[in-house]
């Protein structure tokens, strides 16, 4: 192989369109632009520019906030955990926590912590270690004979 002999492979580079370049081009004359006005002209961007009516993104009103403070969660239904468990995954002995979550391959990463749902029906008796549980979630762990243990100032919520 030589220096000369190297390319991109087929298909890689796309070849630039020459505008302007006569009439059998296709892109000839106008090069195109269409037909006069501001932008048949260079130097143009006209984005949300309405002829100097008020721009939609003025008229409409602003609405909302983003929350620099709020947790991101990842959920887990205790049928999922439920499932986990069934293909040995999981170890129901053991607590569940957010690390033994992401070994078993049920999330794949810890964000803020892990909120466990209701969905689904858990027979093994388990004990949770999580950040956080909703009120039905818990009751069907405890009707299982397992235990949710959250951390002291976490409120469980519907």
């Amino acid at each position: 192989m030589k220096l000369n002999d190297l390319r991109d492979n087929e298909g890689a580079t796309h070849s630039k369109k020459r505008v302007g370049r006569g009439i059998g081009s296709g892109t000839g004359k106008t090069g195109g632009r269409g037909v006069k006005g501001q932008k048949s002209r260079s130097g143009v961007a006209v984005n949300g520019f309405e002829g100097g009516q008020m721009p939609l993104y003025r008229r409409l009103p602003k609405r909302g906030f983003n929350n620099i403070f709020a947790k991101s969660y990842n959920t887990v239904s205790i049928g999922r955990v439920q499932t986990a468990i069934d293909a040995k995954k999981l170890d129901a002995k053991e607590t569940v926590n957010a690390e033994a979550l992401i070994k078993a391959g049920v999330i794949r990463r810890a964000k803020d912590g892990v909120r466990l749902l209701a969905d689904g029906e858990l027979k093994a008796k388990v004990t949770f270690d999580i950040a956080g549980a909703s009120k039905s979630a818990i009751e069907k762990v405890e009707k299982a004979g397992g235990s949710v243990k959250l951390p002291a100032k976490a409120e469980t919520t519907e």
